[in-house]
C-alpha cells in the first residue's frame, strides 16, 4: 500500500479517507448532512450545496433516519428543517448534538416568526429561512462553512 506524502501544495489540505489512509484533495469541502421532509427542498438545496463545492453526505426525510444516520455520516454541518423537529425541538437537538458533537447544527425555518428565536434557543448554533433568495442563502452557508476550517 503506498502512502501518500504528508507535505502537500499550499491549499491542498490533507485528509484522512475511510481506510485511515491520507487524501489529497483540491479544496477544503465542508461535509453537509441534509435533512428535509420535502423531496423538492433537499434537491434544491443539494444543487446550491453542490455549487458551493459542499459535499452532501446524506440525506433525510425524517427524524429518526436523521439521527441513524448523521452521527455516521462524519459531517461538519447538520441542516435540519424546522419541521422535521419532534415536538420537543430542545431535547431533539440535544440528542441530535451528543451523537454529532463536531458538527454545526442549521435550522431550516420555513416562515419568519417567534420560530427563530425557538430554533436558537432550542439549541441550532443558526438559522436559516427558506424563504431566502438563493444568493443569500449561498452566502450564509459560505459564512458557515468558513467558521468550520477556521476552527
Amino acid at each position: 500500500m503506498t502512502h501518500l506524502p504528508q507535505v502537500a501544495e499550499e491549499k491542498t489540505p490533507l485528509s484522512l479517507d475511510v481506510a485511515g489512509e491520507f487524501s489529497l484533495y483540491h479544496e477544503c469541502m465542508t461535509r453537509i448532512y441534509l435533512a428535509d421532509a420535502q423531496l423538492e427542498e433537499r434537491s434544491a438545496l443539494r444543487l446550491l450545496l453542490l455549487d458551493l463545492k459542499m459535499e452532501v453526505v446524506g440525506e433525510a426525510a425524517d427524524w429518526p433516519t436523521t439521527l441513524a444516520k448523521a452521527p455516521i455520516s462524519r459531517t461538519d454541518l447538520l441542516l435540519i428543517d424546522w419541521d422535521l423537529l419532534p415536538n420537543s425541538a430542545t431535547a431533539a437537538l440535544k440528542k441530535l448534538r451528543k451523537a454529532c458533537p463536531a458538527a454545526l447544527v442549521i435550522v431550516l425555518i420555513s416562515h419568519l416568526n417567534a420560530r427563530q428565536q425557538a430554533a436558537l434557543s432550542a439549541g441550532a448554533d443558526a438559522f436559516i429561512s427558506k424563504g431566502e433568495m438563493p444568493e443569500r442563502l449561498a452566502e450564509r452557508l459560505r459564512a458557515v462553512a468558513a467558521s468550520i476550517h477556521i476552527a
